[in-house]
Formats: C-alpha cells, sequence, structure tokens
C-alpha cells in the first residue's frame, strides 16, 4: 500500500507540528507515508532517516512565481508527477479544492481530506488532530518525532569533542523575524548565569541574514567566545546530531526550536511575537513569555519583556 499526505505550510516548524499525524496514519496501515510539502519546508534535510517517512516531493509552487506545480499547468504537471508513484491513499491536510481535483485525476482510489472550503481559521494542531479523529477514529497525542541513526551521534561527538561531563546547550539565537529575535544581552546574561554554576558548552544556532549574524558576532566577541561554538556554516541535516547531543536548548520561536523538541531535547522556547501554541504543543517545550503578559501572539511585540532570570531558573530546574 502506498499513502501519501500532503501538508502545503510554508516552514520546517509547520512540518514538523504535522509529523504525529503522520505517524499515526503509519501505525494504522503499518506502511510508510510519503510526504508532499514545500521546498521552503526543508523536509528533506531531517526527514530522511525518520522511519515512518518514505518519499519526500516537493510541491514546486508558491506566490512569487509561477513555477513547476503553479497555475493550471501546473496543477497538470503535479497530476503527472503523482500518477508515477501509483498512491492508494491521500491525506490532505488542508481545505483547497485544487488538491481534491488533482488527486481524483491523478487516480487516488482513496481521499481523505479536511472540509473543502473552510481555509479560515484552522488551528495548527486541532484541526489534524479532528480530521485524523473524524476519519480514521484515532486519537492523536503524541510529541513530533525526529528519528537519526546514532553512529552520526558518535561522529559529531568525537568531531566538535562533547563531553558529557559538561552541560551542552544549544542557544537559538535566530529567528525568522526581527520581533522574534531576543536582544543578545539577555542571551549572554544568561550565558553568564549558567557559567557560574556549570561548566557548559554553548552551540550558536541562526540563520545568515545581517541581524542573525551580528547576534552570533556579538557572542563570539564577548568574554565568553571560549564557550561558544557557532552553527550558522552547517546545513540543517548536519546539525541534527549536534543538537541531539545536547542536554537542552534554548531557543528563540525559531526551526531550532522545533527540531531541537523533536530530536527529544528538552527546549525552552522564549515566545515573545509568536502565538503561543508554536512554543508548547511539544511535552519537551517549556515556553517563556514576556513578564507582565498572560500570553503570547502576533503583536505582542515582547522581546524586550523575556527575563534572563527566568529562563536561568529553568535551565537549572532542567539540568538538576
Amino acid at each position: 500500500m502506498k499513502i501519501l499526505a500532503i501538508q502545503n505550510r510554508m516552514g520546517i516548524g509547520d512540518t514538523i507540528i504535522f509529523l504525529p499525524f503522520i505517524k499515526a496514519l503509519y501505525k494504522k496501515f503499518n506502511t510508510p507515508i510519503s510526504l508532499l510539502v514545500k521546498e521552503s519546508s526543508k523536509a528533506n534535510q531531517y526527514l530522511y532517516q525518520t522511519k515512518y517517512i518514505d518519499k519526500i516531493l516537493l510541491l514546486e509552487r508558491d506566490n512569487k512565481s509561477n513555477n513547476r506545480h503553479g497555475g493550471f499547468f501546473g496543477s497538470i504537471n503535479l497530476i503527472k508527477d503523482l500518477k508515477k508513484h501509483n498512491f492508494d491513499k491521500i491525506f490532505i491536510f488542508n481545505s483547497s479544492f485544487r488538491f481534491y481535483l488533482i488527486s481524483k485525476f491523478s487516480g487516488i482510489s482513496e481521499i481523505y481530506q479536511y472540509p473543502l472550503f473552510q481555509k479560515k481559521n484552522q488551528h495548527v494542531t486541532d484541526a489534524p488532530r479532528k480530521f485524523i479523529k473524524e476519519k480514521l477514529n484515532l486519537e492523536v497525542n503524541e510529541d513530533p518525532e525526529i528519528q537519526i541513526d546514532d553512529k552520526l551521534n558518535s561522529k559529531l561527538i568525537e568531531k566538535f569533542q562533547i563531553n558529557k561531563n559538561e552541560i551542552n546547550i544549544l542557544l537559538g539565537v535566530g529567528g525568522s523575524g526581527p520581533t522574534k529575535r531576543i536582544p543578545v544581552t539577555t542571551f549572554l546574561n544568561v550565558i553568564d548565569k549558567i557559567l557560574n554554576i556549570k561548566k557548559c558548552k554553548f552551540f550558536l544556532a541562526a540563520g545568515k541574514n545581517n541581524e542573525e549574524q551580528n547576534i552570533i558576532k556579538e557572542i563570539l566577541e564577548s568574554k565568553y567566545k571560549n564557550h561558544c561554538i557557532p552553527l550558522d556554516n552547517f546545513s540543517i541535516k548536519d546539525t541534527l546530531p549536534i543538537i541531539k547531543s545536547c542536554n537542552l536548548s534554548v531557543c528563540n520561536d525559531s526551526s531550532f526550536s522545533h527540531l531541537s523538541a523533536a530530536l527529544g531535547i528538552k527546549t525552552i522556547t522564549l515566545m515573545a511575537d509568536t502565538p503561543l501554541i508554536y512554543g508548547n504543543y511539544s511535552s519537551k517545550m517549556f515556553p517563556i513569555i514576556p513578564d507582565g503578559e498572560k500570553t503570547v501572539t502576533h503583536d505582542t511585540h515582547g522581546k524586550e519583556k523575556i527575563n534572563p532570570q527566568k529562563i536561568y531558573d529553568k535551565i537549572v530546574e532542567i539540568i538538576n
């Protein structure tokens, strides 16, 4: 039996959040599930060893260009591409009538989909949970899981001289937008507090844009530089074993918070300007929200009010 699931949200986090529902399909039908995802999901960099995933197919379509799967002729191309795989079932995690028609014309006999024409206000976890419950009578309450080969861990531990007698902490200092990036002074404050009580090594995870590079630069030019290793020149694929070797992570709302939690690492999520669900959907996540706020959502703009003492207290709680 060959099964395809479509998850066409944009980012790494959105794809990781959907993994428990993909794994539920794997368990139900006892076969790995293929995914149709956007290239921006970067799924092939972190799901390539996950056993409940079969093929990763790229949806070559975005809002900026009329590429292979965009528009009318793009739909025809996608039909041709899907026909090559002879899928028996498809699970469409959205309400698009376009994907329904594409599935029909691709010859897929069993189509399961969100209710059509109901795209607005679909909750990122409640909607797929309800979908799987209604279609297959399955209760899904697991955390997302990314699997990697333990042999990779051993090689990276040796390369980076990761000492299990130290506390190894991933610091996800980047973020997809400036309102999500906690000030570098907050991270420096936390580093200082932890080094006063524990011997630690910090792995700095961020992207290549100027703002994120400036954060890394400031940390590496501080008095803590000998305790820090930047990861910005590594691919996501190459960082996975490093993350897996850490004791915990402290991350802005970024791809690294999702990756570390899905790798089973206890992850402190610094939620300044994004709906809280993106920082607490996993039991491995421990959100810190701005002082004075009861929750957090878009336009909270709370990055200056993330309290380093609260981060420190949570780190101590986790490592003890």
